[in-house]
C-alpha cells in the first residue's frame, strides 16, 4: 500500500485473525495457497536474515521463523491494521521474528546490504511500483543475496497481464467501507525479467504455477533473482 491516508488493507485477513491464531504448518507460493512449491524454493535458510515485503498478518514469516531456523525474519507491511494484527498474533515469536510497519521502499533503502533473502507472496511486489522497489531490494541485499516472489500471471478476471510496466486500478475499501481503488502491478513475465535485469539482478528464473480449480483462481508467476556477488 502506498497511500498515506485511508488504510486500504484494514479489512484484509481480519476474520481469520479472530479465529486462527496458530503458526501455519505450511508455506505456499501459489495464489490458491493449498498446493505447489513451498520454502524449498528458498534453499537453506538456517542462520540467514530474511525479509518479507508486504507481510500482511505475517503468517508466512511466522512459519519461517518457527520451522526454518533463520537468524531473523523481518515482516514488513505499510498497513497499520496489518501491523497491529501481526503484532497481536505473533509478537511472542521475537526475537527471530521482527514485525515492522513501513512502506517497503524506504525500509529497504535504509537497510543497505542487510538481507540474505527477500521475498513477497502477492505482497509489496504487487502493490508498489517495481521501478522503485526492485532497485531498493537490490540495495538491501547482501552480495549474492536472493529475491523470490510470487505474483499474478494474469488478472483474476482472466484478462492477460500487462505487456509494459503499468499498474491497473483494482477495487478496494476504506476502513468505513467506502469503495475506492488501489494500484496493482500484474505484468507479463518478460516485463518482470526486464525490470529485474535493469535493477541489477542476475540469474533470473521464472516458474509458472498453474491455477487450482475453483472460483477466482489464477496462475502464479514464481520469480527468482540474485544480487551480483
Amino acid at each position: 500500500m502506498t497511500t498515506s491516508t485511508a488504510d486500504l488493507w484494514h479489512h484484509y485477513g481480519r476474520a481469520r485473525a479472530s479465529s486462527d491464531r496458530t503458526v501455519p504448518d505450511t508455506f505456499y507460493w501459489s495464489w490458491s495457497q493449498d498446493a505447489g512449491p513451498g520454502p524449498e524454493a528458498f534453499g537453506e535458510l538456517t542462520g540467514l536474515c530474511v525479509g518479507d515485503l508486504g507481510a500482511g498478518t505475517a503468517r508466512h514469516a511466522a512459519h519461517l521463523a518457527v520451522h526454518h531456523q533463520p537468524a531473523r525474519v523481518v515482516a514488513v507491511d505499510a498497513s497499520p491494521a496489518q501491523h497491529a494484527m501481526a503484532t497481536d498474533l505473533y509478537a511472542h515469536l521475537a526475537p527471530p521474528l521482527h514485525i515492522v510497519q513501513s512502506d517497503a521502499v524506504p525500509h529497504l533503502q535504509a537497510m543497505t546490504g542487510t538481507y540474505d533473502v527477500l521475498y513477497s507472496v502477492f505482497g509489496a511486489l504487487d502493490f508498489t511500483d517495481p521501478r522503485e522497489l526492485l532497485p531498493a531490494a537490490a540495495t538491501a541485499l547482501k552480495p549474492g543475496g536472493r529475491l523470490v516472489y510470487s505474483t499474478l500471471a494474469h488478472y483474476l478476471n482472466g484478462a492477460p497481464a500487462q505487456p509494459d510496466a503499468v499498474a491497473a486500478d483494482i477495487p478496494a475499501r476504506t476502513p468505513n467501507g467506502e469503495a475506492v481503488t488501489m494500484r496493482r502491478w500484474v505484468l507479463q513475465e518478460h516485463v518482470w525479467t526486464k525490470l529485474l535485469d535493469e535493477a541489477g539482478f542476475t540469474n533470473i528464473t521464472v516458474d509458472v504455477l498453474p491455477a487450482a480449480t475453483g472460483p477466482r483462481t489464477a496462475d502464479t508467476l514464481l520469480m527468482s533473482a540474485y544480487h551480483p556477488s
